[in-house]
């Protein structure tokens, strides 16, 4: 009899990655596939997974036993009864200042929902926007809901930013005689079993008709059961934008803050706006892998940059209108790079000093996974910045996912 597989699909801000493990909890197959539209469209997200679904080998197929799903916290999108997207949806990293009267009425005492950048936020646009014959679904949330075929059930993580307490085990007392209370899913916790593929998909794809689709997370919390940290450790998650994790003894709530439940643990972080997203828009892959090489992590470049990549940021200053600084633009490219890093690992130091703060330390060791972790010039950079022992981790966050379906309940 072949092994039973486990499955982790993470939906990033480019695109998708997949990875499966056996029971040996041992990565056996991994690919990833860009979305063809724009992240904003959520058929994106939904063609860019059926490709993967189609390339996924036969015998893992067939044999895949449970299916996790993780996604960018925050991204929120209004859907109809049926499941289908009334739009674009609203991404993690957009402010919206529309209803901030509305917003701080609902929210009294609750400092982390009160941001522009909350799912709440986002959500009472939708509302103004399509009415409260919806459903509001964060981006893992309705992709789950999209293998089952009923868009029941929300994972708490992803529903924190939406006023959900982790604590409390409920949505605000403010909601309750609200005309949208409907709108929100029901609350399942990270890593519980909700129910069998729809059988139309399961044959659709060939799969497992008795696949399981297990509650989810968001991406940088599959990033820290990836990275595996001890309780004296950091995670520096370096993807298109940096978010910053520690293990925490009690929930925190502030602007700009999150705290989850993952594994057990208390995990408490903040995302900035800026990130390797910044580097894309001036390097290729291969430029910046070759220009890297040009740079002296030793020495300063005396060039004061915030390269957010849009305006507004999140975390460690929650500021709407938070204007990046990208210039003045050296003539040498190697130069340039050198100081969008230090400018990046300035924010993440200001990130870690912000937690430091709030949670009375700082990690030992930074774990740091994603795709800036491969850089060692970057690393080192950042070493000298932060102060603090750096190590990679090459895990990825869909490796995390699976982790997370192979360990459920």
């Amino acid at each position: 009899m072949p092994d039973n597989f486990y499955g982790g699909l993470d939906f990033g801000t480019s695109g998708v990655r997949i990875s499966i493990i056996n029971l040996y909890k041992e990565l056996v197959y991994s690919n990833s596939v860009p979305y063809i539209k724009s992240f904003k469209n959520p058929n994106s997200w939904i063609n860019s997974c059926e490709k993967l679904l189609e390339s996924l080998p036969i015998v893992v197929k067939s044999n895949l036993h449970k299916l996790a799903i993780s996604g960018t916290s925050g991204t929120l999108t209004a859907f109809n009864l049926k499941g289908e997207p009334l739009g674009e949806a609203i991404p993690y990293d957009q402010a919206c200042n529309e209803n901030k009267i509305l917003l701080e009425s609902l929210t009294s005492g609750e400092d982390h929902l009160q941001t522009p950048y909350s799912s709440l936020a986002k959500a009472l646009n939708l509302i103004d926007k399509y009415g409260t014959n919806i459903l509001l679904r964060h981006q893992s949330d309705w992709i789950t809901g999209w293998f089952l075929k009923d868009w029941t059930h929300g994972e708490e993580g992803n529903n924190l930013k939406l006023g959900w307490d982790l604590k409390k085990e409920s949505w605000p007392k403010s909601f309750l005689n609200t005309s949208w209370q409907k709108c929100l899913p029901k609350i399942l916790r990270s890593g519980k079993m909700i129910g069998q593929v729809n059988s139309d998909l399961a044959e659709n794809y060939n799969l497992n008709k008795k696949l399981l689709l297990i509650s989810g997370t968001t991406d940088s919390n599959a990033s820290f059961i990836a990275a595996g940290l001890d309780k004296e450790d950091g995670l520096t998650v370096l993807g298109t934008t940096i978010v910053v994790k520690k293990i925490v003894k009690n929930p925190i709530k502030q602007k700009g803050i999150t705290t989850h439940r993952v594994n057990g643990d208390w995990i408490c972080g903040g995302a900035s706006n800026a990130g390797c997203g910044i580097l894309s828009k001036f390097f290729s892959d291969l430029e910046i892998k070759e220009l890297s090489r040009q740079i002296n992590p030793s020495k300063n470049t005396s060039l004061n940059l915030l390269p957010l990549n849009s305006k507004g940021e999140r975390f460690p200053i929650n500021n709407s209108n938070l204007e990046p600084i990208l210039g003045p633009r050296p003539v040498s490219d190697s130069l340039y790079l050198h100081a969008l890093f230090e400018g990046l690992a300035k924010i993440e130091l200001k990130g870690w000093e912000k937690l430091g703060e709030l949670t009375g330390s700082l990690p030992k060791k930074i774990i740091t996974i994603g795709g800036g972790s491969k850089n060692p010039q970057w690393r080192k950079i950042r070493e000298k910045i932060i102060k603090i022992p750096i190590v990679s981790c090459h895990k990825t966050t869909s490796f995390g996912t699976a982790l997370l379906a192979i360990n459920s309940k």
